[in-house]
């Protein structure tokens, strides 16, 4: 079952990435080795063809390559997620892009300072 907000983009990687975990769950039991190359190169082609106004926070998962963060995320259970340390992304989920300031610091967006290197 698909959330009803959810593109039809949205369904396709849910399902790729779905099928991408039970691939990987199986492979104890699994002789020969499954390749995963395709999933993956599918996954590639479905992320980039989501249309910009695509949640950032859904891109952000897709694109560092976080599968079980962007499940989550796609079935509407992304209050499971934990907060990475990846400091890629702004307190909103917004891609964190440093600007310089008039005293040479950078700021996250929303007017708070990135977390120290």
């Amino acid at each position: 079952m698909y959330p009803s907000r959810m593109r039809q983009t949205e369904r396709d990687i849910l399902d790729a990435l779905l099928e991408l975990e039970r691939t990987v769950e199986a492979m104890p039991r699994t002789m020969p080795k499954p390749n995963l190359l395709p999933l993956f190169s599918r996954l590639d082609e479905l992320t980039r063809s989501l249309p910009t106004s695509t949640e950032p926070l859904l891109l952000h998962y897709l694109h560092k390559k976080s599968y079980e963060k962007a499940r989550l995320f796609l079935q509407g259970q992304d209050a499971e997620n934990q907060a990475g340390n990846c400091r890629h992304v702004d307190n909103h989920g917004r891609e964190w892009k440093p600007e310089s300031t008039a005293g040479g610091t950078h700021e996250t967006g929303d007017g708070k300072m990135p977390p120290a290197r």
